[in-house]
């Protein structure tokens, strides 16, 4: 049976992969980000996240995405300058991808698509997935939910437990 633990993504503006297998027994939050997007704020949220849930098994991977509204243009080294200036994001970043078209998606969002149907692909940034210690799809959350709300965090804590 595939895992999102079977996928790896580049690491953004620097060799070498990340590979979601890396994280088998951690819950993992996937979250397609952006830089010029009115949900960018929530790296902030998401940092803070990470920093109070990293020591309990959570990973955030950060993906960057130009697919939605075209607002992530930049190279990845300058994505990379700006998630470490204007937010200090310390967990992991990938490498730009596509989710789109589907002859360039991304393998890991292929087959979100085939576990949950094309309905479940993001409609805009950040989209988030929850994958639980056993590399399955726990639950999804839409562009506007908040990272550290109550909904989100309920289901971190019991993909944590």
């Amino acid at each position: 049976m595939t895992t999102a633990h079977d996928f790896s993504f580049a690491k953004l503006g620097q060799p070498g992969d990340i590979n979601l297998s890396d994280y088998a027994g951690k819950a993992v939050l996937v979250v397609n980000v952006a830089s010029a997007c009115g949900l960018t704020p929530q790296y902030r949220e998401l940092e803070s996240l990470y920093e109070a849930r990293a020591a309990k098994g959570l990973v955030i991977v950060g993906v960057p995405c130009n697919d939605f509204g075209h607002q992530e243009p930049a190279a990845e080294r300058e994505i990379r300058e700006f998630c470490d200036n204007s937010y200090h994001v310390t967990f992991p970043m990938t490498g730009k991808v596509e989710i789109v078209a589907k002859d360039r998606r991304h393998p890991f969002y292929r087959w979100v698509a085939e576990e949950l149907g094309e309905s479940a692909l993001p409609r805009w940034n950040f989209h988030k997935y929850l994958i639980g210690k056993d590399g399955r799809i726990v639950e999804t959350f839409p562009s506007k939910a908040a990272p550290l709300g109550p909904d989100m965090l309920d289901a971190i804590d019991s993909a944590l437990a």
